[in-house]
């Protein structure tokens, strides 16, 4: 297996609130939702760099597609990190979300690695991390 990931899907309860909370709340260049006249069928898909995208589809149909029972769902199961440019940065997401309707379960602070971060939960409770990590930005983001 090459180490390449090209789409990271979450499930989500409800594709319309989810989309408009990551595209008008939060910002991102999300798509329409697409494939609504399949059963199981609709998505949104989130260009978040090139070559990755973040796709949003019901648990729903993850549950009916993978073969895997519809189960409770835990927020510490995995963390989304988003690494911005600075500590202001880093609040001005956290702020940003919050008027989005996150909930900001962790306000940020420094780290103990010498870092900046906080944690919201999107409205299904995936958990974000933002972060400012000097030591990884990714080069066009470098300071």
């Amino acid at each position: 297996m090459r180490p390449h990931i090209s789409v990271l899907t979450i499930g989500v309860e409800d594709l319309e609130r989810s989309l408009l909370f990551y595209r008008d709340g939060l910002g991102l260049p999300a798509s329409d939702i697409q494939g609504d006249d399949l059963e199981f069928g609709a998505v949104v898909f989130i260009e978040l760099q090139s070559g990755l995208a973040l796709a949003l589809w019901p648990r729903t149909s993850i549950a009916h597609d993978s073969g895997m029972p519809l189960s409770g769902a835990s927020p510490t199961d995995f963390t989304i990190g988003h690494n911005v440019g600075s500590p202001n940065e880093v609040d001005a997401v956290m702020s940003q979300a919050e008027r989005a309707g996150a909930t900001v379960v962790k306000q940020p602070k420094e780290t103990f690695w010498g870092g900046y971060a906080g944690y919201f939960q999107d409205l299904d409770g995936h958990l974000w991390e933002i972060v400012w990590n000097p030591d990884g930005l990714p080069p066009d983001d470098a300071t």
